[in-house]
């Protein structure tokens, strides 16, 4: 198993976005409330242990839990080493509208909000500027030029850095980009999740768009660690989610038992030959892990050393066909927001 030293490599966010690590991290998962009970104090030692190995990208959301996840990332910041913190880029997602019971209240993409949003992560963060800044999903009720257009202001005003978009079909991602320089598009994107392959990946690489990739393990279910009788806390989320239900996460357990025998064969872990592949797909394509411990860190960042030659993308490919999956990847009604 790869669990030693490696070495952080970088890839561009398209061809206007900054250049940052091959890896990030998603800290979306440190915030309680989401995958169960989290611990503050390992949260920040796993992002200061990740830009100790040269992770430069932290991402996070606005509304996950309230604004808490924006605070401890500020305070991991504010308690790393200064050339560590320096080096770090924090990518944000907005929009989400929550009660105090956590409940969803739609999006809101109006210019005069994002402005709004960008100010109170600002403070949250404890930073003067966002790297990449993007609506967690689309306002039906707003044009996506006006939104765009709003956060470009905040590029021109030194706010933001970059523009990026999230869970968007082809034809948004155009009118985005015809208003103004995009960045990266954010999606889901691993084994059992590859709908992007359809429409989206060809557009953004037309454009000269990046992706950054969420749920490369699919929020832990293809990361080889869990199992069939665990018993999800009533505060983690998965439990609402189909592929985590009945007879739907015994079909992707087997999946991933058949992608564990190759694992084993080239001697990493499921977790590592897992992220490796969504490595693979593309130097446009950066993986957001997210681990919640700097043990889950370190198996992931081992992703970065596993080489996969033609045989092991097809036995991987024959292992876990595209489509494979059983189950949504969210809830009905969360599905009803993901525009692609």
């Amino acid at each position: 198993m790869l669990m030693g030293m490696t070495t952080m490599h970088t890839r561009t966010l398209g061809t206007t976005g900054p250049q940052v690590s091959a890896l990030a991290l998603g800290c979306m998962g440190m915030s309680p409330k989401l995958y169960g009970d989290a611990d503050r104090a390992e949260s920040i030692a796993t992002i200061h242990a990740a830009l100790e190995a040269g992770v430069t990208l932290l991402d996070t959301g606005d509304f996950y839990t309230m604004g808490h996840n924006e605070m401890l990332i500020g305070e991991a910041l504010r308690t790393a080493p200064a050339a560590r913190r320096e080096q770090a880029q924090v990518s944000v997602k907005f929009g989400a509208l929550r009660d105090a019971d956590g409940g969803w209240n739609g999006m809101d993409g109006r210019p005069e909000a994002v402005k709004n949003f960008a100010a109170y992560s600002l403070q949250r963060l404890g930073v003067d500027h966002i790297d990449v800044y993007r609506i967690a999903r689309l306002d039906p009720a707003v044009p996506i030029e006006e939104t765009v257009g709003a956060i470009a202001e905040l590029v021109g005003q030194g706010y933001v850095r970059h523009i990026g978009l999230s869970e968007v079909g082809a034809e948004t991602i155009r009118r985005a980009a015809a208003t103004a320089s995009i960045a990266d598009v954010q999606f889901e994107y691993a084994l059992i999740s590859r709908d992007i392959e359809r429409e989206v990946l060809p557009t953004t690489r037309e454009l000269g768009i990046a992706i950054t990739a969420y749920g490369v393990l699919s929020r832990g279910l293809i990361s080889g660690h869990f199992t069939a009788g665990r018993q999800l806390a009533p505060n983690d989320w998965r439990a609402m989610t189909p592929r985590f239900q009945g007879d739907n996460l015994q079909h992707n357990l087997n999946l991933v038992d058949a992608l564990r025998k190759i694992a084993e064969q080239k001697g990493v872990t499921v977790a590592q030959i897992a992220i490796a592949w969504v490595l693979s797909r593309g130097t446009d394509i950066v993986p957001l892990i997210g681990a919640r411990t700097r043990v889950q860190l370190a198996e992931s960042l081992g992703a970065l050393e596993v080489t996969l030659d033609a045989a092991d993308l097809a036995a991987i490919e024959e292992a876990v066909p595209a489509d494979a999956a059983a189950g949504d990847r969210y809830p009905a009604s969360q599905m009803a927001h993901l525009e692609a």
